[in-house]
């Protein structure tokens, strides 16, 4: 299929230790509606309807490459932006220069959906491509005729916001813990439930040093201190909780 590419952009940039290159190209096709069925944005909505609603406006399909820079920290957010293939991850530069990994985003995940609107409506975090993928984006004045139009997209999208913000507040209180047993310890008992003593981590150590901003051996000693105080048991990406007091009480460090 001959897809018309209506522009081309490159960008550089620099930021502290990190260099990215970005190269995207926006096409207006055809798109297949079914790749937003998942998305919170239509939950509830039938599949049928999607199309209905989406092509009421105009959108843009944006094109990317693994490892390219979709959007950089301080940029306006202008329009909504959904992923509709592949992966993308967002990530913070501190000022001594070391990647945190916020999270990843894979389709059919939104972009900086709590800062589409407000007064200072800017991109909070640095968003890179993990794989090749698309993203779909509706400029906020067209957005805004959609939300206007249909009120059950309309309140899917306050409770995304919603969703975002405690995130968001989970996210700075785990970052504001000191240590890395304490960091730890909080993402362990966020993945168990109540009475689950089993946890599946879903993330490799390397995995866990990005989130957590730090180098893998210090994740792989903290996880051996933890083991050493008898507090968890590990196994691979596997952990079984034996003190929950104990790791409760590292996150109040």
């Amino acid at each position: 299929m001959v897809l018309s590419f209506i522009a081309q952009i490159w960008g550089f940039v620099i930021n502290k230790k990190v260099t990215y290159v970005t190269l995207f190209y926006f096409c207006r096709k055809k798109m297949d509606y079914q790749r937003l069925s998942g998305s919170p944005l239509f939950k509830g909505v039938p599949d049928k309807d999607i199309g209905e609603i989406i092509s009421s406006v105009n959108y843009k399909i944006r094109k990317f490459k693994a490892g390219m820079l979709i959007s950089q920290s301080g940029e306006s957010v202008d329009s909504l932006m959904i992923v509709i293939s592949g992966i993308v991850k967002g990530e913070m530069v501190d000022d001594a220069g070391r990647v945190i990994k916020i999270e990843d985003i894979p389709a059919p995940g939104a972009l900086a959906t709590a800062f589409i609107f407000g007064n200072k409506n800017m991109f909070p975090v640095n968003v890179i491509a993990v794989s090749d993928g698309e993203i779909v984006s509706i400029e906020k004045p067209d957005f805004l005729k959609l939300l206007m139009r249909n009120d059950l997209v309309l309140v899917n999208f306050l409770n995304m916001i919603s969703n975002r913000s405690q995130f968001l507040s989970e996210k700075i209180k785990f970052l504001n813990f000191k240590t890395i047993k304490g960091k730890l310890a909080h993402f362990i008992l966020q993945k168990a439930d109540n009475n689950n003593e089993s946890v599946f981590l879903g993330m490799t150590q390397n995995d866990l040093a990005d989130f957590f901003g730090v180098a893998r051996p210090s994740v792989s000693r903290a996880l051996g201190e933890l083991e050493q105080d008898g507090l968890i048991e590990a196994s691979g990406k596997n952990i079984r909780i034996l003190n929950r007091k104990g790791l409760s009480g590292l996150t109040l460090d």
